[in-house]
C-alpha cells in the first residue's frame, strides 16, 4: 500500500474545514456560519471565498498553484490563529480534506460537510447514489474514463472545467460509445443551476459553466469492442507486434498474480503491456510499472494503457535488471521475457516484499529448465499451459496448437527462516 505521511504538528486550534455549495452562504448551517465568522484566517479558492459575506472578517488567503505542496506551509504560517478552510461540497470526497488529514491527522480537524455535487446530481436524476460510479477528471487525464465504459452503466464525471463535457463526448465516441446520453448539470444547488442534454456522437453544445458534473448513460454502438471486468481481454483490444501474452494465458497469469487494491506490480519485459494494464484495471488503486527495453514497444505500451483507461501505468524504458534498481519494492512481479538475463530472477526476488508473488512465463527449453530448477529449490507451483484453437482443415475443422507456456508462480515467505534471495543459480 502507498505510505501514509506522518501528521505535522497541529496548529494551536483545530482547523475548521467547511463544505460550501453553489448556494453559498444561504446554504450553510448555523454551525458552519459560526465557524466562518470566528475564523481569523479563511483559506480557499477564489470562487469559494467570494461566496462569503463581509461579516466573515478573517484574512482571506487563496490557494496557490500547485495546491498540495502549499498546504503545510500555509498551516505553519497561520498556526497560532483560528483557521477555516473552504471546500466545494463534501471536503472528504475528492476534496482538500484528504490533504489536511495527511498533514494534521483527524484530531486536528473539525470537518463540516455540505451535500456533494454527486448527491445533488443523483437527486436531480433519480439515480441511487450507491449504484452510480463516480469518475473525477479534476487534475487527471480524461483517458481514465475509458476503464468505466460498459453498456447500461450510469456514470457521474466530475469535470475539470467548462471544456470537459466536449472532451468526454469525443472520448465516448472514439471508444464506440457514441450513442450514450450526456447530461451536463451546472451550478448544482445554486440559483443559476442549469442542465444541458445531448448524445455523445452529436455533441455540439458550446462550453458552459466551469462548475459542472456530467451524467452519462452508457450505450455501446454495434461496432464497439466488448471488454469485460475480469482478466483476459480480447487480443484485438491491444496494439502489438506479436509480443503479446495471449488472452487465455493472460487470464491464468493474472489469476496467479492475484492483484489486490493498492498493490504494486512490476511487469518485466512488458511487450505490449497487457499484464500491467489488466492488473491496473482490477482496481482503481492498483499500481504498476512496466519495464521494456525496446523504445518502440515502450511507446506502444503507453498508448495501450491510455486506450484501455489506465493512463497511470508507469513505463520504464531500459534493460532489466539494471532498470529495476531505483523502483519501489513490488507486491508482485511478472517476468514475461529475458529470464536468462544474468541476475534478473535474483533482483526481482530480492526486491519483492515478503508475502509477494512472483510469476514467470516462458516458451523456451532453456528458460523452462531454469524455472524447473528454481521450483525444486524454492517451491511454488510449476504448470504447463496449453491452448488449441479450432481452425478450418480443408472442408473440416481441426485443432491448431499454440506453443505451450511453462509458468512458475511462487510466494515469498513472510519469515526470515527462508533465504531472502535465490543465490547464484542463474
Amino acid at each position: 500500500m502507498p505510505p501514509v505521511p506522518s501528521p505535522s504538528p497541529s496548529p494551536l486550534h483545530p482547523v475548521s474545514v467547511i463544505g460550501i455549495g453553489a448556494d453559498g452562504w444561504s446554504g450553510l448551517s448555523g454551525t458552519a456560519r459560526e465557524a466562518l465568522r470566528g475564523a481569523e484566517v479563511l483559506i480557499g479558492g477564489a470562487r469559494q471565498l467570494d461566496l462569503l459575506p463581509p461579516e466573515c472578517a478573517g484574512v482571506r488567503v487563496g490557494w496557490p498553484s500547485p495546491l498540495r505542496p502549499a498546504v503545510p506551509r500555509l498551516l505553519a504560517e497561520h498556526g497560532e490563529r483560528r483557521i477555516a478552510v473552504l471546500a466545494s461540497g463534501d471536503p472528504m470526497f475528492y476534496g482538500i480534506g484528504r490533504a489536511l488529514v495527511e498533514e494534521l491527522g483527524p484530531q486536528g480537524l473539525r470537518v463540516l460537510p455540505h451535500p456533494s455535487s454527486v448527491s445533488y446530481a443523483c437527486a436531480r436524476l433519480g439515480w441511487p447514489v450507491e449504484d452510480t460510479e463516480v469518475v473525477t477528471l479534476v487534475g487527471r487525464p480524461a483517458a481514465r474514463l475509458a476503464a468505466s465504459l460498459y453498456e447500461g452503466r450510469r456514470l457521474l464525471v466530475l469535470s475539470a472545467d467548462a471544456t470537459t463535457p466536449a472532451t468526454v463526448a469525443a472520448l465516448l465516441t472514439d471508444h464506440g460509445f457514441g450513442p450514450s446520453r450526456l447530461r451536463v448539470l451546472e451550478q448544482l444547488g445554486g440559483e443559476s443551476e442549469e442542465h444541458v442534454d445531448g448524445i455523445a456522437q452529436a455533441w455540439a453544445h458550446e462550453p458552459g459553466d466551469p462548475l459542472n458534473v456530467i451524467a452519462i448513460e452508457c450505450r455501446a454502438s454495434a461496432e464497439a469492442l466488448r471488454l469485460g471486468t475480469v482478466p483476459g481481454l480480447p487480443d484485438e483490444a491491444y496494439e502489438h507486434d506479436g509480443q503479446l501474452t495471449k488472452r487465455h494465458i493472460r487470464a491464468a497469469t493474472l489469476g496467479a498474480l492475484a492483484p489486490a487494491p493498492g498493490e504494486l506490480l512490476w511487469d518485466v519485459g512488458g511487450g505490449s503491456g497487457s499484464i500491467a494494464i489488466e492488473w491496473l484495471r482490477a482496481h482503481p488503486s492498483c499500481r504498476a510499472v512496466s519495464v521494456e527495453r525496446d523504445p518502440v514497444r515502450a511507446e506502444r505500451i503507453t498508448r495501450n494503457a491510455e486506450r484501455l483507461g489506465v493512463p497511470g501505468l508507469r513505463v520504464v524504458t531500459g534493460p532489466a535488471p539494471l532498470s529495476l534498481a531505483e523502483l519501489p519494492a513490488p507486491d508482485a512481479v511478472f517476468i514475461g521475457g529475458g529470464l536468462t538475463a544474468p541476475g534478473l530472477l535474483d533482483a526481482c526476488w530480492e526486491a519483492l516484499r515478503p508475502g509477494g508473488r512472483l510469476v514467470a512465463n516462458t516458451v523456451t527449453l532453456e528458460s523452462e529448465a531454469l524455472l524447473a530448477e528454481r521450483h525444486k529449490a524454492y517451491g511454488g507451483e510449476l504448470v504447463r499451459l496449453a491452448v488449441a484453437h479450432a481452425v478450418p482443415v480443408g472442408g473440416f475443422t481441426g485443432w491448431r496448437q499454440a506453443m505451450p507456456v511453462t509458468q512458475w508462480s511462487v510466494t515469498k515467505p513472510q519469515t526470515s527462516e527462508v533465504s531472502s534471495h535465490m543465490g547464484d543459480r542463474t
